[in-house]
């Protein structure tokens, strides 16, 4: 399907600058677009692509001012990525969607599957488990007793949904993620440790995505809580009893040890670390690779291992490299020293 550009920039609200009547069919990064395909600029790095590129239209802020020619059509809106990701959308929700449940499936029979669902090949749903409307999950996917999948819930290829965890409406699982294994519960006793049976679930609010092979472990008791709008990358572990609060976004290989509580709107990168009992404030944000050992208050951004606040973690890392100058300053001063303390013996002898 075809959109014209004076269509797309109706859509976002934005303003055409060029042929408003040239069509696009495809999407391209600009570095590598082609006739007939849409790009974005949102990043100024990239600007030099948008004086070679090929694709017929290029959206970008509406700050944007070229410094010299630009083949492509512009549509100028308030956030270029923004708008990219409506666009993406839009494109994704016209394509036709598998519906029916698959003969290949097994079903329980006391089961309630919800209108329209899409169940593929080789599910599992077990007893007493409920699965909204709209549901699309694909092959290789296990949905526990008494599990609770709300609407338009996407379950990717091998998701496994654990016994009695509760997820919410709009809820996507990319594959190979598992939510409501058991947690990292044991017992030292007589130099073993004993396992402590994870009784609790997950529970998942609305509109939550989360990435490739990443896990949510249930709660020893009571429930680990995903809240609404919380996205999660690939290869993200989420202890026992953790609470993650509303709109939350973590990169890959991010790790919370249990009992931790997470405010709303925090944004951790890759490789994060947090240990147990903590609380995260809200509108928190932690670099990548961040030890957090402490409580971190809300609205501060933190930095390092051990993480701390970010003005003392560049101080001490403006300090760290210019140990090597330091010690060459030292090194002289000791030289200097040492010629002094010479003569001065020299003189006393």
């Amino acid at each position: 399907m075809k959109f014209t550009a004076q269509q797309i920039a109706t859509f976002l609200q934005g303003e055409v600058v060029g042929d408003p009547n040239i069509s696009v069919g495809e999407f391209a990064k600009i570095e590598e677009g082609r006739e007939g395909c849409l790009s974005f600029l949102a990043n100024p790095k990239y600007e030099e692509y948008i004086y070679t590129t090929q694709s017929s239209i290029v959206l970008v802020n509406k700050d944007f001012e070229p410094s010299k020619e630009v083949n492509a059509t512009l549509i100028k809106v308030e956030n270029a990525y923004a708008s990219l990701a409506q666009l993406l959308q839009l494109a994704e929700s016209v394509k036709p969607k598998k519906t029916g449940i698959s003969s290949l499936a097994y079903i329980s029979s006391s089961a309630k599957i919800g209108e329209n669902a899409y169940i593929a090949p080789y599910v599992y749903i077990g007893e007493n488990t409920i699965i909204g409307d709209n549901a699309f999950i694909e092959a290789h996917s296990f949905v526990g007793d008494n599990a609770r999948i709300g609407d338009n819930a996407i379950l990717g290829v091998g998701v496994k949904i654990m016994h009695s965890c509760v997820i919410g409406n709009h809820f996507t699982a990319q594959p190979g993620a598992i939510v409501g294994a058991d947690g990292f519960g044991f017992a030292p006793s007589n130099g073993v440790y004993s396992k402590i049976p994870q009784v609790g679930n997950v529970v998942v609010e609305d509109y939550v995505e989360i990435g490739c092979n990443t896990t949510i472990d249930r709660a020893t008791m009571g429930s680990t809580v995903i809240r609404k709008g919380t996205k999660l990358d690939n290869l993200i572990q989420v202890a026992h009893n953790v609470e993650i609060g509303e709109n939350c976004v973590f990169a890959a290989q991010v790790g919370i040890a249990g009992s931790t509580k997470v405010g709303n709107n925090c944004m951790f990168g890759g490789q994060v670390g947090i240990a147990g009992h903590l609380h995260i404030g809200d509108n928190v944000k932690l670099g990548a690779q961040s030890g957090v050992m402490h409580n971190v208050p809300s609205g501060e951004t933190w930095l390092g291992y051990p993480a701390q606040k970010s003005g003392t973690f560049m101080r001490g890392h403006a300090s760290t490299m210019r140990l090597p100058e330091l010690m060459k300053t030292v090194q002289t001063l000791q030289k200097e020293l040492n010629v002094l303390k010479q003569r001065l013996e020299e003189k006393e002898s």
